[in-house]
């Protein structure tokens, strides 16, 4: 089978390296660099198992800038365009993916077209009333950052939005490369499959946020936090994972996704949605908080990433942080390897780690690192079990 990779980031990239173990696979790009580093055997993007696997000679993997060249000889079409939240208009941005659908109708009528960004509920019902959406079919993804590669090996479930013989294909497509057996198949309606999605990300934006508040709650009281998680975490109900602290929750998909599904359901009576956004905020205005009574003269960001092993700073909280405590005067000097400007929001850059220890009064570090052992009296870090 030809397909075509509309988007190389995180997740379009892990799946074109996934089919392209069985198939001929073309990833699209808009960006020369992405597409010249993926042709070269190079990741654009920080994974481990991506990187070794490009370097493999049996990938039937190419990269290009011309989508229409692409989109006409595929079979197949996935699209793995970002799709940003819009503030404004309270709802994604999916101008990127509507953009693929029609210029693949324009050019191959014929190709299935299996949409794994991020999208509403109902949008992939409103593009089947359009001439041009029939062939669409959304089949969400629940990649890590970082591990996006490793989780399309060993996939936690395949869900595909169209309960037909063509979803059945679809899924069993997507599951001929993985290293998991039995994995749990579930077709369901197409809105099904968008809320799916967002509900599964709004739950872990609400772990995050109920462990950072236990965390906030000791923070004031003089509690240690640890012992509060691990006796609440041995029930097995709760369980023992992903139940670290940190800055907040951030990244491509937590604030985004939880944000959308807050917009969808607009006269539907809730609570604990609106609960889960105002939660981070909240969180970081705490820590900015309790930073700047400590009242240090210059503060360091070692760091600007989600989390460790990423190189995406997208809505991390330490961003968040660190503009609040900047807003207060306070100067800020930033040590990440992943900048290359020498300033950054206006700070300081310091790409030297030891210059930029012994220039910091207090160092933030949303994730601990060796990197900081020689200095542990300086790092503030809600980071208490070294995982994210």
């Amino acid at each position: 089978m030809r397909i075509a990779v509309a988007g190389l980031g995180y997740v379009g990239l892990a799946n074109a390296v996934l089919l392209a173990q069985n198939h001929d696979v073309t990833g699209v790009d808009v960006s020369p660099e992405r597409v010249a580093q993926v042709n070269a055997g190079k990741s654009p993007v920080a994974d481990g198992e991506l990187t070794a696997w490009l370097g493999r000679q049996d990938l039937r993997l190419r990269a290009t800038l011309d989508a229409d060249a692409a989109y006409r000889g595929a079979d197949l079409v996935i699209v793995a365009t970002p799709t940003d939240y819009d503030p404004l208009a309270h709802s994604f941005d999916t101008s990127s993916v509507r953009s693929v659908i029609a210029q693949v109708a324009a050019v191959n009528p014929r190709a299935t077209i299996v949409v794994r960004s991020t999208v509403p509920v109902g949008f992939t019902l409103a593009q089947a009333s359009r001439p041009d959406g029939r062939q669409v079919v959304f089949a969400p993804e629940f990649l890590r950052e970082g591990k996006a590669l490793h989780d399309s090996l060993h996939p936690s479930r395949m869900v595909v939005g169209e309960r037909s013989d063509r979803g059945r294909r679809i899924a069993t497509l997507l599951l001929e490369g993985t290293r998991s057996d039995d994995v749990e198949v579930l077709l369901t309606g197409p809105s099904e499959a968008e809320a799916i999605k967002l509900f599964s990300n709004t739950y872990l934006a609400m772990r995050v946020a109920f462990f950072n508040e236990l965390d906030s709650y000791a923070l004031v009281r003089g509690l240690d936090s640890r012992q509060i998680i691990r006796g609440a975490c041995l029930d097995p109900r709760i369980g023992k994972h992903y139940n670290n602290p940190s800055f907040g929750y951030g990244g491509y998909c937590l604030p985004k996704d939880s944000k959308q599904l807050l917009a969808n359901y607009g006269q539907v009576p809730q609570s604990l949605i609106a609960a889960i956004v105002d939660a981070n905020r909240t969180r970081k205005d705490f820590l900015a908080e309790h930073i700047v009574a400590a009242a240090p003269g210059t503060v360091g960001i070692y760091r600007l990433t989600t989390k460790a092993g990423s190189d995406n700073f997208r809505q991390s909280a330490v961003q968040g942080i660190m503009k609040r405590i900047k807003a207060k005067g306070i100067e800020i000097i930033v040590h990440e390897p992943e900048l290359h400007e020498d300033r950054f929001f206006g700070s300081k850059v310091q790409p030297d780690l030891q210059s930029f220890k012994a220039e910091c009064d207090l160092i933030l570090a949303n994730r601990w690192s060796p990197e900081l052992d020689d200095v542990q009296d300086k790092v503030f870090t809600r980071d208490l079990f070294g995982a994210d």
